[in-house]
């Protein structure tokens, strides 16, 4: 049986993390790495300065040295991003500082392709609290905006989508207009403004929560019009729209506390046998996952996941060899 090589912590940094590793480098963001009681490396949360979003093979597994804590065959749920300082634009304009790696402005965004739509469920502990499914079902049919204002009623959530897109949400309130937040203001818009020609359905049955009563819906939208920047405490305009329907404040900035185990779990499924599972701390930082997906598309996220996991399988050979 062959010896294990002494593990080297910046070997390790480098490899699993070169996004962390360049943002180190340009000082976009100073961290420490801490050896857990197993010899385990991990990031410290508290010397995080400033986060981005890593792609799914710069994320590390629930042990950054890309072993399987349970053992065997099957692919134990790897640990999500934290988004603390990171912005959600939904016009989908490149991060301040972050290499861009998009495709020339020359190139057109293709039409919305639901078969392109990666199917999710989000858990807190044992609890569904969204499901998408991708088969054809009401919250995966899209319409024009003119016939989407037939369908809705007031207190309706609408999600409005585009190929290379975040999906836009916002709240029918009645009289074809909608509340939703859009470039750090909430505005309350005709529905066909807010749709900017994209497709758009209603999907009051993702989140698993309970509504709200109507009037207490048409008013925390209502309420909220004209507040903008500081005076927000949503990160985008979905996490806007849940909480006018729902309430809860797990969809405020800053609505839970980023400590401890992470009780959300991702999971994506790209087939009745294939998923995949994340793990965040925040239903927060889990939207801002989920809405990634949704701009890059099924394609994509196939790829990141194919490159992590080869990426695992090279570490775990060098390991013992």
């Amino acid at each position: 049986m062959h010896a294990r090589k002494q593990h080297q912590p910046n070997e390790t940094t480098t490899r699993m993390c070169p996004y962390l590793e360049w943002m180190r480098r340009t000082q976009h963001c100073r961290f420490k790495w801490r050896t857990s009681p197993s010899g385990n490396l991990g990031l410290m949360g508290n010397q995080v300065e400033k986060l981005t979003h890593l792609t799914y093979d710069e994320v590390p597994t629930s042990d950054p040295n890309g072993l399987d804590p349970a053992g065997g065959d099957e692919v134990g749920p790897r640990i999500g991003v934290s988004y603390i300082f990171s912005a959600d634009d939904d016009d989908h304009e490149d991060p301040l500082d972050v290499p861009n790696t998009s495709r020339p402005p020359s190139q057109e965004d293709p039409p919305f392709n639901p078969h392109n739509e990666l199917a999710c469920s989000v858990h807190y502990r044992d609890e569904c609290v969204y499901q998408r499914n991708t088969a054809e079902t009401n919250n995966t049919t899209t319409h024009s905006p003119e016939s989407l204002l037939n369908k809705c009623r007031p207190g309706d959530l609408l999600e409005f989508v585009s190929a290379g897109q975040y999906p836009h949400w916002a709240v029918y309130v009645g009289d074809f207009r909608v509340v939703h937040l859009h470039r750090a203001e909430v505005k309350d818009s005709f529905l066909t403004d807010a749709s900017q020609g994209r497709p758009g359905r209603i999907v009051n049955d993702l989140y698993r929560y309970r509504a709200l009563p109507l009037e207490v819906v048409l008013r925390n939208a209502r309420d909220h019009v004209g507040s903008r920047d500081r005076e927000l405490c949503w990160r985008n305009a979905e996490c806007f729209a849940a909480w006018c329907r729902y309430g809860k404040r797990e969809f405020k900035m800053g609505g839970e506390i980023r400590i401890g185990k992470q009780p959300y779990r991702l999971t994506l499924m790209f087939s009745p046998k294939d998923r995949h599972v994340l793990e965040f701390q925040s239903l927060e930082d889990v939207i801002m996952e989920k809405r990634r997906n949704d701009q890059i598309g099924k394609e994509a996220v196939v790829q990141e996941l194919a490159g992590h996991l080869n990426a695992t399988n090279e570490i775990k050979d060098d390991r013992f060899d």
